[in-house]
């Protein structure tokens, strides 16, 4: 692996250029690859066992890019795929899942608190946020509550308007939320109605960003394999995608903070 390769990222769809775009902000010398597999979002809702395979066939696509490092952008890939994912890789390239970072910052940072996680159906049945937080030991007491209807809303462009608030208030009313102290957003698509969830708790919960915490975690893994790249070498950025259509690359503005030129890359055909 040299500095100078690439980073690859994959979600299911756009959600996971939120990723992307942090990193690019931290890391702005990097060159990324991203890869959406719209073909087949979104993953919230699909078996464990057809997220595996769409997973490590992206992998496969990343490797022949030559990336240095997978990010697995997407939560519901990182609860049902990373293990296997990690393993499928071995030594060719460095493999982060999305969920770590966020459960290391919860050690650091809210023990002995009541933390809120909202997600997936995928993410949230997988139980992988209770599990590794369980494991550390620090006295957190986690509620996750399943928010299906985020996704869809996000992608058709409904935020900051009436329908979102309505969507967002409804479901952060659920009891299961009630006296929390920080709240997860547990997909990747989240952070752009951060501001909105934001405002629902005026100021009394702290909304916890996966994009910037990822990426600060990507930054500090790379230093630590000295595989910063240092210097701009030039190239582009790479955005490929299992299906197309232009209402997606449209709506990948809303994502990445500019327009981009998805590239069709079917992963089987």
């Amino acid at each position: 692996m040299k500095a100078a390769a690439p980073i690859g990222i994959f979600d299911s769809g756009t959600g996971g250029l939120t990723v992307a775009r942090a990193v690019k902000t931290l890391l702005p010398s990097e060159r990324i690859v991203y890869f959406g597999d719209l073909a087949h979002l979104p993953y919230g809702d699909k078996s464990t066992a057809a997220i595996q395979a769409y997973s490590v066939k992206i992998c496969d696509v990343l490797l022949q890019q030559g990336c240095k490092v997978i990010l697995i952008a997407c939560n519901s890939a990182s609860a049902a795929a990373f293990d296997l994912v990690k393993a499928y890789v071995g030594s060719r390239a460095l493999v982060m899942n999305v969920i770590d970072p966020l459960v290391d910052y919860l050690r650091e940072n809210m023990a002995g608190k009541r933390i809120g996680l909202i997600g997936t159906k995928q993410t949230v049945s997988s139980n992988v946020y209770a599990r590794k937080i369980d494991a550390l030991q620090q006295d957190i007491c986690l509620s996750s509550l399943a928010t299906p209807l985020l996704v869809p809303m996000i992608e058709e462009g409904f935020i900051h308007n009436r329908v979102s608030r309505d969507i967002i208030d409804e479901y952060l009313s659920n009891e299961v939320l009630s006296n929390i102290e920080a709240l997860i957003l547990g997909c990747t698509h989240y952070p752009l109605i951060k501001e909105e969830i934001k405002a629902y708790y005026q100021g009394d919960v702290e909304v916890l960003d996966s994009a910037t915490i990822v990426a600060a975690s990507l930054k500090a893994l790379l230093e630590h394999h000295q595989l910063v790249n240092r210097v701009d070498v030039g190239g582009k950025d790479r955005f490929l995608v299992s299906d197309h259509t232009d209402a997606f690359e449209a709506s990948t503005r809303l994502f990445f903070g500019e327009a981009i030129h998805l590239e069709k890359y079917p992963l089987w055909e």
